[in-house]
């Protein structure tokens, strides 16, 4: 907690919720989940340009997640140059063949092997942008962060739902290790590689996988 006779405490403003009749929020909860539940991790992209400002405003949405401190250790770089997303992409596949190869277990292997993944990332060139996200840790210009990747990782959900809603396709791809992606991004040493996250319309003839998401009764407990 903040010492509010500290100098450097935050001033505090009104609190104005967003006021929604209790008639209708469950209404509005299952509108939200029938649309999210249409999102769906896609491997194939169409050429088609993402409108102006909505990757911007997905950013915006982002930042506006709850973290550690309100230290916002989050960096948002979207990267639309084909040659820089041909530089991530020959990165990439090079630490993925190392770990398809050598790297996961065959208890690993084994679990990714229904979804038809394997080393070729195509989808890091082809699509119209991807995001590459980055924590931001301690360093000249940074203060030191408090729970940053759960921060960041809650900045990405509403990243990719603010995307969905918007019409576009995403992909959650991780490398590991993530240490290209400073190079290929330009990026300082004290931000670390997070997310890669492909941004775009579904190509005319992408398939994804037919999954089965658990139930209610398999996810909630009631105590």
């Amino acid at each position: 907690m903040v010492d509010s006779a500290s100098p450097t405490a935050y001033p505090t403003v009104e609190l104005r919720p967003m006021t929604v009749p209790a008639h209708e929020a469950e209404a509005r909860a299952r509108s939200f989940h029938d649309v999210m539940a249409q999102r769906r991790t896609v491997r194939d992209y169409s050429t088609r340009p993402i409108p102006d400002g909505v990757v911007e405003w997905a950013v915006r949405t982002a930042s506006t997640a709850p973290s550690g401190a309100h230290v916002q250790p989050w960096r948002f770089v979207v990267i639309t140059d084909p040659d820089r997303k041909r530089r991530l992409r020959e990165a990439a596949e090079a630490e993925e063949r190392e770990f398809y190869a050598h790297r996961a277990s065959e208890e690993w292997l084994a679990a990714l092997a229904p979804i038809g993944t394997d080393w070729r990332k195509p989808f890091l060139a082809d699509a119209p942008a991807v995001i590459v996200v980055f924590e931001v840790h301690k360093g000249p210009g940074s203060p030191r962060p408090y729970y940053t990747k759960e921060s960041v990782g809650i900045a990405v959900g509403l990243l990719l739902a603010t995307l969905h809603q918007a019409g576009l396709a995403t992909l959650t791809h991780t490398p590991s290790p993530m240490r290209f992606l400073n190079e290929v991004c330009d990026r300082p040493a004290e931000e670390r590689a997070a997310y890669v996250i492909p941004v775009g319309y579904p190509a005319d003839d992408a398939r994804v996988p037919d999954l089965r998401r658990k139930d209610l009764g398999e996810v909630l407990v009631r105590l």
